[in-house]
């Protein structure tokens, strides 16, 4: 098969988390071509007319999507995908509408709600952009989190305040907006356990990979439990150093992930996911799950969740690109009359 593996244009001046896709690059054209496949790497900005002759120049047979932002906005990854849609090209992972749904935090949440699946209270945005102010609760430990951007985009340990009035509330995230992308919004933090959960497409339908937890090791009672930017990216950091990740639990835990796994399961069908995903926990100290985010497309690092979750379950990571592909074909849309 001939496969255009399209990603979004970074430089040696982007940033550790825009500059991981060349990772993912690598890797997945690796794994493609020893499963026999023709690949053909390509970046992609915002001139999408020029992304519409690459490709019908190339022709491919699929397009295995790992754009991640345009331009540096996030809130611009579903653009890519819908011009795939136009097109009628076959393409990897989940269909724009998710992709667009489930990058606007504040509409995964809405659509949540009516699904019927749990997820923390929340507030705002700000700059308000037409969604109704939710209170969510009066008085509460809030975490001000971007409305679009991912990869915990300006998550820091001053993200998280504790207030009962909604100026405070507003004037924070008014004062946090730039950092986060432009637009924000305050949700409800929940001071717990963090876990994430992978799903690979599969002939059955998704299969929920092991579940894991990010420890918080070494953290002091006065610190707070988030995986933040540094985290996630700086390795000289704290942070980075004392969040690993387990996929081994006690007895104990069986009720929860066994809780997790559904949660997770349906959560793919409440957004039409495809291909693969990720969704992420925390667990309040009564044991009761929300639901943070929807990854339609997750990272494919080698050192990230989705790749430490195929290991443990024995997937090699050929193996899941060769079902993210066959789920791609399945999908195929249908051709002009």
């Amino acid at each position: 098969m001939k496969i255009s593996l399209i990603h979004n244009r970074v430089g040696a001046e982007d940033s550790l988390d825009a500059r991981d896709v060349l990772q993912q690059v690598a890797v997945v054209s690796e794994a493609l071509a020893s499963l026999g496949h023709e690949v053909v790497r390509r970046s992609c900005d915002l001139n999408l007319e020029a992304a519409r002759r690459a490709l019908a120049e190339a022709k491919p047979d699929l397009v295995f999507n790992l754009v991640e932002d345009l331009a540096g906005f996030g809130r611009l990854i579903h653009l890519f995908p819908c011009l795939l849609d136009a097109l009628r090209i076959p393409y990897t992972g989940a269909p724009a509408e998710a992709i667009f749904l489930t990058s606007n935090k504040i509409l995964a949440k809405e659509r949540l709600l009516q699904a019927g699946l749990p997820t923390p209270a929340w507030a705002g945005p700000w700059p308000a952009a037409g969604t109704e102010w939710r209170p969510g609760v009066r008085a509460a430990k809030w975490i001000i989190k971007s409305v679009w951007e991912h990869a915990s985009i300006g998550l820091d340990e001053n993200s998280v305040l504790t207030t009962d009035s909604a100026a405070t509330l507003t004037e924070e995230m008014r004062r946090r907006c730039a950092m986060l992308g432009g637009a924000c919004f305050a949700e409800e933090f929940i001071d717990g356990r963090e876990f994430n959960l992978s799903l690979l497409a599969g002939p059955d339908g998704p299969e929920v990979l092991p579940p894991a937890e990010i420890l918080f090791a070494g953290f002091t009672p006065d610190m707070i439990r988030i995986v933040d930017y540094r985290a996630k990216w700086d390795e000289d950091s704290f942070a980075f150093r004392n969040t690993p990740r387990t996929f081994d639990f006690g007895p104990k835990d069986a009720g929860l992930l066994g809780e997790l796994v559904e949660i997770a399961r349906r959560c793919w069908h409440a957004f039409g996911l495809a291909g693969y995903a990720r969704v992420d926990f925390r667990v309040d100290a009564a044991g009761r799950p929300f639901i943070l985010e929807i990854n339609a497309n997750p990272c494919l690092s080698p050192d990230a969740g989705f790749a430490a979750a195929l290991t443990r379950t024995g997937i090699s990571f050929a193996q899941a690109m060769a079902r993210i592909v066959a789920d791609a074909g399945r999908n195929r849309p249908p051709s002009e009359s």
